[in-house]
């Protein structure tokens, strides 16, 4: 099949173009306008904003499929750019949807459209109703219901994980105040925010290998969940980041990387995408290790 993939020069983005082209489809992307076109693929600059502009693409690209996964993603900067974040990824799912007519559309989409969830209802399942806490939970639920409604399939991805994630990330931004420390580029003290946070981590290659599956064989109008099925706090994954570089920091607590509204704990089932014969692959040690590697091997501020 040729694929087209929004977002296609973002996180998960070039993972998912080599998962695709490994199962022998032909790729496409589009990126905005202002991020380097990918090497790997035809890649499309275009703004979701710009319906006839994704119009032209898609007639271009004639894919026989849609992985939609351009948007914007931070949950903290959402509480401050609430306007931008209706118009990408509420008006621009519109817009993708417009302009791909009956071409199936695989949306990813993030389970922080659940909210707060009590630890007895643990590990969520896909059919438990949607309390978004935060505007880009609620732009994501929308996005969901526009998808659905037009017979597209949804992946509610739980927390992915690796290298390739903005720094303004919890783990990308541990990762790279590590790096600079080790470089001797900033002293050995580590701000973060909340560390108590429990989520279900998935490793990014354990993600696009859901999205591809989707793509070959996700059902029209379903969501389906890519999570692991058990939860670790923040905590935990910052100690055993630094295990692994061996430094000795001190850490510090930043209240301007301190949300609004933190969800406490999201845990998820994927019984659907296991029944269609997904199982996660990577484990939490080999995610850090990849970020880790590839976040040291690029000078970092300091």
């Amino acid at each position: 099949m040729r694929i087209l993939v929004t977002g296609v020069t973002g996180f998960v983005g070039p993972h998912l173009v080599r998962v695709l082209q490994d199962a022998g489809h032909e790729v496409a992307g589009t990126c905005h306008h202002e991020e380097a076109p990918g090497d790997q693929v035809e890649t499309h600059p275009v703004d979701l904003e710009d319906r006839e502009a994704l119009r032209a693409v898609v007639a271009h690209a004639r894919p026989d499929r849609i992985a939609h996964l351009a948007g914007l993603s931070h949950v903290g900067t959402s509480w401050r750019q609430m306007g931008a974040y209706f118009r990408v990824n509420v008006l621009g799912t519109e817009n993708v949807l417009a302009a791909a007519g009956r071409v199936p559309v695989v949306l990813a989409s993030s389970a922080e459209v659940y909210g707060p969830v009590p630890e007895a209802e643990q590990p969520i399942g896909e059919t438990r109703a949607l309390d978004p806490a935060s505007p880009y939970a609620l732009t994501k639920a929308a996005a969901e219901r526009l998808v659905l409604a037009r017979q597209g399939t949804v992946a509610r991805c739980f927390n992915l994980i690796g290298p390739g994630q903005a720094p303004q990330f919890a783990l990308p931004s541990f990762a790279g105040q590590l790096a600079a420390i080790e470089a001797g580029d900033a002293e050995a003290v580590l701000r973060v925010g909340n560390l108590e946070a429990r989520r279900d981590f998935v490793a990014v290659e354990d993600g696009a290998r859901a999205l591809c599956l989707l793509v070959e064989r996700g059902e029209p109008a379903t969501t389906y969940q890519v999570a692991t099925g058990r939860s670790r706090s923040i905590r935990e994954l910052l100690d055993r980041l630094i295990g692994l570089t061996g430094l000795r920091v001190a850490i510090e607590v930043d209240p301007e990387r301190l949300r609004p509204v933190d969800v406490p704990r999201l845990e998820g089932q994927a019984r659907r995408l296991r029944a269609l014969g997904w199982t996660p692959s990577v484990t939490l040690d080999e995610s850090l290790e990849a970020l880790w590697q590839a976040t040291r091997s690029v000078p970092q501020a300091g």
